[in-house]
């Protein structure tokens, strides 16, 4: 999944610059340094407004820790030849149907030649029809209260993307219940305490993040990312640098 084609088309939005990360995440730089990540966002339902915001956290996460990152809208790039060009393709706040026959079979086909999927918050919010997509992602959207604020438990703390989260995370975002309970199927990192906010569906075991290897390639899923404040947090950066590193770079069961 290495070298670049197609770029003419693409909108690049992030560089291969020398990392300025401080010491103690110096794993992290090593780990992506000169990878590539598409950051696609089309939308065919809701779309969120911190869009701009996250590709611009992404574009600085590569500036700092060497990576490229090139963001789309446009649904033909995903076509197996093109998709090769890249290490981590990041489903940015997608919602609808937005990829079309053609281009889910060329992501299926990316996946199971050992790609790595990143979701970020209504990346759940589509493609319901799309039962393999599902599977891969974890759980689909189904409804979510106001914003509002509660407390985020980590569930793993020595994961890449939660180890540097404090226990209990006390944020304000939009709070997804999903359709189901993704547990069985994946390893999950971060939970919502209900107790601590109105609207939450699931009960006791309310997760918001995971990750887990699907078919031959490795997806992590997080359902924070609605407000723009979100993408201004340095925790919340830190959170999605390290799920791209786990995707990028743990092999498969």
């Amino acid at each position: 999944m290495r070298g670049i084609i197609g770029l003419s088309v693409l909108l690049l939005i992030g560089g291969l610059w020398p990392s300025t990360a401080p010491a103690q995440d110096a794993g992290a730089t090593q780990a992506l340094t000169g990878d590539s990540v598409l950051v696609f966002s089309k939308t065919n339902g809701y779309r969120h407004r911190a869009i701009p915001d996250g590709h611009e956290a992404f574009r600085e996460l590569g500036a700092e820790y060497g990576f490229s990152v090139e963001s789309t809208e446009d649904s033909t790039v995903f076509r197996r030849e093109r998709l090769a060009a890249y290490d981590v393709v990041v489903f940015l706040n997608t919602s609808g149907d937005f990829l079309g026959a053609e281009g889910q079979e060329a992501f299926r086909e990316y996946i199971r030649d050992g790609g790595a999927y990143v979701g970020v918050h209504s990346a759940s919010a589509g493609e319901y029809d799309w039962d393999w997509y599902g599977r891969l992602v974890g759980a689909f959207f189904d409804a979510h209260p106001e914003i509002q604020e509660a407390t985020v438990r980590v569930e793993d703390s020595t994961h890449v993307s939660t180890r540097m989260l404090p226990a209990e995370w006390v944020r304000e975002d939009e709070w997804y219940n999903f359709r189901s309970n993704p547990r069985d199927a994946v390893q999950v990192l971060l939970t919502l305490d209900e107790s601590t906010f109105e609207g939450g569906t699931m009960g006791e075991d309310h997760p918001i993040a995971w990750h887990h290897t699907f078919e031959g390639g490795r997806a992590w899923y997080t359902a924070l990312g609605h407000t723009t404040a979100s993408y201004e947090s340095p925790l919340f950066r830190q959170h999605l640098l390290g799920g791209l590193r786990w995707a990028a770079f743990s092999p498969p069961d």
